[in-house]
């Protein structure tokens, strides 16, 4: 069983003094955004699984061992928020992580999240994808992922927590609220 932090008031002072945070999800949930609004609040760098590992110009899926080095290579620094499930490198994450931050909202809001990003940003590159990755309507199989998250892709994230991170702490966020009230406690607290 993940260390699943019991409010989110227990997480405040974890998140003060952190100088790793993963922060995971599924798509259009809003994790990153919480982890950019983060990483500016507590000056930590900011990395985008999509943006600094996964992907390359044209959507283009770099080479598993490319992506495992990278993402070796950055877990070593002492500061950073890290947004991103990518299942295969929580072996290499967790360990170096001080806290994770799960944004685990109902799928119709999760979908509601793509429809707003689409509109935002399509056909230009958002903040968090790699360059010469214009945004683009989601596929069948993108929105199929999104669907079946809490099924097919939630287990796998807690068997990775238990397995590579017993003992690091889990705050689970499951509404825009929740991610608000952390928010607002953190900025109390500073």
């Amino acid at each position: 069983m993940p260390n699943y932090l019991a409010s989110i008031e227990d997480a405040v002072p974890i998140l003060r003094s952190a100088g790793r945070v993963l922060v995971v999800g599924c798509s259009g949930g809003g994790k990153s955004t919480l982890a950019q609004r983060l990483a500016a609040r507590f000056a930590l760098a900011y990395i985008s699984m999509d943006r600094d590992f996964l992907w390359l110009p044209g959507w283009v899926l770099r080479e598993r061992a490319g992506q495992r080095a990278l993402i070796a290579e950055a877990v070593k620094a002492d500061r950073w928020i890290m947004d991103g499930n990518n299942a295969p490198s929580f072996d290499l994450r967790l360990p170096r992580t001080d806290i994770v931050l799960w944004v685990r909202l109902p799928r119709r809001l999760c979908l509601w999240g793509v429809a707003k990003r689409v509109v935002r940003h399509y056909g230009q590159t958002r903040p968090d994808m790699a360059e010469g990755c214009p945004e683009q309507l989601p596929d069948r199989a993108f929105l199929t992922y999104i669907w079946k998250f809490e099924k097919r892709h939630a287990p796998a994230l807690i068997r990775s927590l238990d397995r590579y991170g017993p003992e690091v702490p889990v705050l689970t966020l499951k509404s825009h609220r929740e991610t608000g009230k952390l928010l607002d406690l953190l900025d109390a607290a500073a």
